[in-house]
């Protein structure tokens, strides 16, 4: 593990360290693999056509390739976080949640402003310090 992904995993909050000997040695650390908290895939909800009687798997943990619909990555990164399955009775748009802060799962809330005003709030304190 490099320097980088070291300091990556250390602000996701899942490296769990021992005291460093010099020279460092990526074999010291361990990186947990599995969130057991969704993640947001993105800050905005995904515009999306359905079809009626189609069964869809909207993806719950936020770590799916093909947002917002599950691709398995639940299996291996957060395993005890599953896809929720709908099916429309009619064609139309919605609006499927992409923070994965929603009330109303899969459909927006408006829960995504709450999240991106904790992340203006988290910068804004960042520059002060």
């Amino acid at each position: 593990m490099n320097t980088a992904s070291f300091i990556s995993a250390v602000r996701r909050g899942c490296a769990q360290t021992r005291r460093p000997q010099i020279p460092f040695s990526s074999s010291m650390v361990q990186c947990c693999l599995q969130s057991t908290q969704p993640v947001p895939a993105a800050r905005l909800p995904y515009r999306v056509k359905v079809s009626a009687g189609k069964r869809y798997a909207w993806c719950a943990c936020g770590h799916s390739k093909k947002q917002p619909f599950c691709d398995g990555a639940h299996r291996t990164k957060a395993p005890g976080i599953s896809p929720l399955h709908f099916t429309p009775d009619k064609d139309r748009k919605f609006m499927l949640c992409a923070c994965k802060q929603t009330r109303n799962a899969p459909y927006c809330d408006g829960s995504h402003f709450r999240v991106i005003f904790r992340d203006l709030v988290k910068s804004v304190k960042g520059i002060f310090k």
